[in-house]
C-alpha cells in the first residue's frame, strides 16, 4: 500500500447504549483473488434473523483492517467500528487491502498498486457479501480515501447504501497541494507542486530529492497516479442508492466545504456537520499538539453523533 499520502483513514467507535446489546461473533473470512487471498474478519451479531452487513474499506497508507497505522496511530479504529455496529444489530467485514498486513503477499511491490484495483477488490467483498444468506441489506462505508473506493464501488458493488466519512469533495492533487502548502518546507514546495501536475498528466519523475522520498519515489508513482485520476464529486453524483456523508468541523485535513460538495452533487444525500469532530472523528480543540496527540490515543471516545448517526442511517435501510 502507498505510504505517502497525506491522509489516514481511521475509525475509533464506542458503544450507543441503545436498548439491545447483541451477543457478538468473530470469524476470519478470506477473499480469493487472481493474484493472492486479501485476509479479513467477520464480525455479526448473534440471531437468527437477517441483519445489515456493513463493508468497511481503509484508507491510505499503510493502514490495516484493524484501523492501525505504523507511520501515523495505533488505535483499532476498525476493530472498535465493527465492535460498536455488531452490538447494535450490524454485522461488518473489515480486511487488509492487498499489499497491506495479512494481505501484502498479494501484491507486494507498491508498484502494481492502483485505486482501480482497491475497487475491484471492493466490489469482490461486496458479491461474496451480497451471495451471504446471513445479510439483508449492504452499506459501503469507508473514510477519507476509502470513501472514494466505496464511492467508485458501490454502484457494480451491488450495494444499498454508501456512508462517506471525513471523504474528499476535490481532486485528491488538490487536497494534497493545499496540505503541502500549510505544512512542507517552503524550499520543498515549487518541486512538490510540479512533480504533482507531472504526475496528473500522467507522467513519472525520475528524480526525486531525497527529502521528497517519502511522498514521491518512484515505486508510489503509479499509484499517485491512478489517484489523480479520480473525481470524487463525479463519481458521487452517479450513486442512485442512499448515502450519508459524515464530516467533522475540526478536520485539518478535509473540509467542510468538502462534504458540501459532495452534498451538492448528490442533493438526496444526507449530509451530517459534527461540530468538534476531527480527522480521527473525535471531539478536540482546533488546536494542532492536540490534534496530533488525538491520532494516536485510543482512550479518547469517538464523536457520540458520528456513531448515532451511522447505526440510525445502516438500520433505517430497506
Amino acid at each position: 500500500m502507498p505510504r505517502a499520502f497525506v491522509l489516514l483513514l481511521l475509525f475509533f467507535l464506542p458503544a450507543l447504549g441503545q436498548a439491545q446489546s447483541f451477543t457478538v461473533l468473530q470469524r476470519p473470512m478470506t477473499l480469493t483473488t487472481a493474484t493472492g487471498a486479501l485476509h479479513g474478519t467477520l464480525l455479526v451479531p448473534k440471531t437468527d434473523k437477517k441483519v445489515p452487513v456493513v463493508l468497511l474499506i481503509a484508507g491510505s497508507g499503510p493502514t490495516d483492517r484493524n484501523g492501525n497505522n505504523p507511520e501515523g496511530g495505533n488505535n483499532d479504529s476498525l476493530k472498535l467500528l465493527a465492535q460498536t455496529l455488531a452490538k447494535n444489530g450490524i454485522a461488518s467485514v473489515r480486511y487488509d487491502k492487498r499489499g497491506i498486513a495479512a494481505s501484502r503477499p498479494a501484491t507486494p511491490d507498491e508498484r502494481d498498486l492502483s485505486v482501480e484495483k482497491y475497487v475491484a477488490d471492493a466490489e469482490a467483498w461486496s458479491r461474496k457479501l451480497r451471495d451471504d444468506g446471513r445479510f439483508s441489506t449492504l452499506t459501503l462505508a469507508g473514510h477519507s480515501e476509502g470513501a472514494l473506493i466505496a464511492t467508485l464501488a458501490a454502484p457494480t458493488a451491488g450495494a444499498d447504501a454508501v456512508v462517506s466519512i471525513g471523504g474528499t469533495g476535490r481532486p485528491i492533487d488538490q487536497v494534497l497541494k493545499e496540505q503541502l502548502r500549510d505544512h512542507l518546507p517552503a524550499p520543498l514546495l515549487p518541486q512538490s507542486l510540479w512533480m504533482i501536475d507531472q504526475l496528473k498528466a500522467g507522467k513519472t519523475v525520475d528524480a526525486v530529492p531525497g527529502d521528497l522520498q517519502v511522498l514521491f519515489r518512484p515505486s508510489v508513482q503509479p499509484y499517485l497516479m491512478s489517484l489523480f485520476r479520480q473525481d470524487p464529486v463525479g463519481a458521487f453524483a452517479q450513486l442512485k442508492m442512499p448515502a450519508l456523508i459524515l464530516q467533522g468541523s475540526h478536520d485539518m485535513q478535509v473540509e467542510v466545504k468538502d462534504a458540501e460538495a459532495l452534498k451538492a452533487a448528490k442533493p438526496d444525500a444526507q449530509l451530517v456537520v459534527i461540530a468538534g469532530m476531527n480527522h480521527v472523528l473525535r471531539i478536540v480543540a482546533d488546536d494542532p499538539k492536540q490534534q496530533l496527540a488525538s491520532y494516536n490515543n485510543p482512550n479518547l471516545p469517538l464523536a457520540g453523533e458520528l456513531t448515532e448517526r451511522m447505526v440510525a442511517f445502516v438500520s433505517g435501510l430497506k
